[in-house]
């Protein structure tokens, strides 16, 4: 499928999809706080789609993105696209992991789990909670209400589905116990808040270029 199809068919999809919702591309613009015009561009199919704005459309049709993505008859290639899901109960950490994303031009999608119990349906629930696309890379603060960390980090390197996931632990605590546990448990970074760009970058040359790269297509794995 070429770029030009597949811009094409995700347009019928944000369409489709408004039109069952029965909203006008006003209000569509207004929910995913995007220019009406380029909602109308990308229904027509002539706008070349960031992820951003992508998870932007999906939240406003009331659709996670792998099923707006299906919608529009191109599912396979959601596989592709690597995304971040950062556990963290403070909304202020939230911002500022976000913050330095931004600055180190890290576009991915980034779905947010504001505590253990809420990461762990995004990972292994059913039905509508369980995300279909596992994350490429996953943030795990220490100290969450409902499940702990610690917890969330056991389950998902005891389960053959995401022990091969990289997590990386951002977290106030810099105890002994806590850092041993976590390198036990094989945590891929274990960074001490705050965070900030600084951190991060020191991070980015061995994970980040990984964050913003696709998965290969299955015919290339082999």
């Amino acid at each position: 499928m070429s770029e030009c199809d597949a811009a094409v068919d995700f347009g019928r999809a944000v369409r489709r999809q408004r039109f069952e919702l029965g909203i006008s591309q006003e209000e569509l613009a207004d929910r995913a706080a995007l220019h009406r015009t380029y909602i109308s561009d990308v229904e027509l199919g002539t706008r070349n789609v960031s992820i951003k704005s992508i998870a932007k459309l999906a939240r406003a049709l009331n659709l996670s993105v792998p099923k707006l993505f299906s919608r529009a008859d191109i599912g396979p290639e959601i596989n592709r696209i690597v995304e971040i899901l950062l556990v963290e109960d403070n909304p202020r950490d939230v911002e500022l992991a976000l913050r330095a994303f931004w600055k180190a031009k890290i576009s991915n999608v980034v779905n947010v789990a504001r505590d253990g119990v809420e990461a762990l349906e995004h990972l292994f629930g059913k039905g509508e909670a369980k995300n279909p696309v596992l994350p490429g890379v996953i943030l795990l603060d220490l100290f969450l209400p409902k499940v702990d960390g610690l917890e969330v980090l056991r389950r998902i390197k005891k389960d053959k589905s995401t022990r091969q996931i990289p997590v990386i632990v951002l977290t106030a605590s810099n105890r002994e116990s806590d850092i041993a546990e976590c390198q036990r448990l094989g945590v891929d970074k274990y960074i001490v808040k705050p965070v900030g760009f600084r951190n991060f970058s020191d991070i980015t040359p061995s994970l980040g270029l990984n964050w913003t790269l696709q998965r290969p297509l299955a015919k290339d794995a082999g």
